[in-house]
């Protein structure tokens, strides 16, 4: 039986959890997640979890920071005036934007506090810092 190996591409069924069991993303409702394995295309962690997997065959894998979103940085938070925000938008803690880089590139960032003179706007992956476990079931080696 074929086993995943690099540079295979493949289709995979996942759920990933949280360490409480809070459930952040799946493909339960919807078509299997389509990669090549080694492409960086997703978290290593989970890269190396599907290979030597053969098609039907399904695990739990705990994924440690390190190998998905790496680690929460302080330094990617960032306060500014709020006279910098464009003056049609409200800033509301939750609300995601996209910063311009100064080399052209977007970085997506959501609004973690809002005051009278200054808003707070994080960069950090959402799952930064958390060791993630994934259920992967190895759906099709392509």
């Amino acid at each position: 039986m074929p086993q995943a190996k690099q540079g295979d591409s493949v289709k995979v069924h996942y759920t990933g959890k949280l360490d409480d069991g809070t459930v952040f993303d799946s493909s339960a409702d919807r078509d299997p997640l389509e990669f090549i394995i080694g492409s960086g295309m997703i978290i290593p962690g989970f890269e190396q979890a599907v290979i030597g997997m053969a098609p039907g065959e399904s695990k739990v894998e705990t994924i440690p920071t390190d190998n998905a979103y790496g680690p929460y940085l302080e330094e990617m938070v960032l306060t500014i005036d709020r006279q910098q925000m464009p003056l049609e938008l409200e800033p509301e803690i939750g609300q995601q934007l996209q910063l311009q880089h100064p080399t052209g590139g977007v970085i997506p960032v959501v609004i973690t506090e809002v005051s009278q003179g200054t808003v707070t706007l994080d960069a950090n992956h959402p799952l930064a810092g958390e060791d993630l476990t994934f259920e992967i079931e190895l759906v099709e080696i392509g």
